[in-house]
């Protein structure tokens, strides 16, 4: 059995180099202890500091670290990890991860670097795979290498393989899962991925049949034998079991026939060279800015013309009106002037209406009720029998005697 490569930084301040083999679990471990003395003030010997501490991880040149390469660190008083599993477009390449640790505490911070050079594995990939989904595990407790050595023990007990690999592990949360609540100890649960050179046994095939496949449907736990071997210290879910076979697999490459909405394989893109020519804006200049201008001025003019040389006067529209519709305009006109005139000088001449005017019992002529220096606010709404001159007094009987 083949243990996944494990490394620790050691405390000499220079480059650490690593040699994983590709297609194999990959794990290494940032110490907060190491890091601890390259913060001042430097401890003594046998002095204890507990300061917070957390890494930054990130490809030489990038922002980031390589797509297979995976961080982890829960709190800033845990230890970080680096992890995954290397593939084989890297072997030969050395692949340079700079460290940073920044001390929460001081603010300081500290960088190293790590070399990962990948090897090649003769037996890469191990023809069959099967990935396991612990459930009571997080991926940084699972990543312990005593924890995943009793894993894979117990892995082999079942399988029974010459060889067996630790392909790769993946937390429950990077394949959709959710975040468990904070009851009961909950975990968000890892897949672990192991290979062999062997088939797969009769106790892991055991979940294939249709009994446990129609369980699985009903949410309900298969019952697998051997799955004793395990519940001891992992609780692992049967149903997300996945066995692959390297051996049967037949490649799903097919020729693309190239016929109509496929456009045909123009190479490589090919951005253009620095050299570029400059380019002549003037003329783009004249289409965008002139021609609109010289419309707009066309236009201007076509209505200039129309509203001040087109006008047909006030005589010519004189001539086409008739007389009478002229002269009733004109009688309206003069209507208007003599209100507006009267409207601003209250001191002319009265109406008509309160000309002189008959007497109704003599005939004779009378002047108005009010002289024209009469001030017509002050005059009474109601005026009484003393107060009109020129009133005809209407003879009262007199009694003679009472009744």
């Amino acid at each position: 059995m083949w243990i996944p490569v494990y490394t620790i930084f050691s405390r000499v301040h220079s480059d650490r180099n690593v040699y994983p083999s590709a297609g194999v679990l990959f794990v290494h471990v940032l110490e907060r202890e190491y890091f601890k003395g390259e913060f001042p003030p430097y401890p003594k010997p046998g002095e204890i500091s507990n300061d917070p501490i957390t890494f930054n991880t990130n490809l030489m040149g990038y922002p980031d670290r390589p797509g297979w390469l995976r961080y982890i660190q829960r709190t800033p008083y845990s230890d970080g990890v680096l992890y995954g599993s290397p593939t084989a477009e890297n072997v030969g390449k050395p692949t340079v991860i700079e460290i940073t640790a920044y001390n929460r505490r001081t603010f300081e911070t500290a960088r190293h670097n790590l070399i990962i050079n990948i090897m090649s594995a003769e037996d890469f990939p191990l023809p069959y795979q099967a990935e396991f989904f612990i459930k009571n595990m997080n991926v940084e407790e699972m990543l312990a290498s005593e924890v995943l050595g009793d894993f894979l023990g117990a892995v082999k007990n079942v399988w029974q393989p010459e060889r067996l690999n630790a392909i790769n592990i993946t937390s429950a949360l990077d394949r959709g899962g959710r975040v468990p609540l904070p009851i009961n100890d909950m975990k968000e649960g890892v897949y672990v991925m192991v290979g062999a050179d062997v088939p797969f046994s009769s106790c892991l095939r055991e979940v294939e049949n249709p009994q446990n496949q129609l369980r699985c449907s009903q949410e309900m736990e298969p019952v697998i034998t051997c799955d004793k071997k395990f519940r001891t210290q992992f609780y692992i879910d049967w149903c997300k079991i996945s066995l692959v076979d390297k051996t049967k697999q037949v490649s799903t490459y097919q020729e693309v026939i190239r016929g109509e909405g496929i456009l045909p394989d123009g190479g490589e893109y090919k951005p253009p060279s620095d050299s570029l020519k400059s380019r002549d804006y003037y003329t783009d200049f004249l289409i965008t800015l002139a021609v609109p201008s010289a419309v707009a001025l066309v236009l201007f003019l076509i209505l200039a013309y129309i509203m001040c040389c087109r006008r047909e006067g006030v005589e010519k529209r004189n001539m086409q009106t008739p007389d009478i519709q002229l002269v009733h305009h004109s009688a309206i006109q003069k209507s208007t002037k003599e209100l507006r005139d009267m409207s601003k000088n209250r001191e002319i001449a009265w109406p008509l209406s309160t000309l002189p005017v008959f007497h109704p019992v003599t005939g004779e002529i009378i002047p108005p009720l009010h002289a024209d220096n009469y001030e017509s606010t002050n005059m009474p709404l109601m005026q009484t029998q003393q107060n009109l001159p020129h009133q005809t007094q209407i003879p009262q009987q007199q009694t003679t005697g009472e009744y």
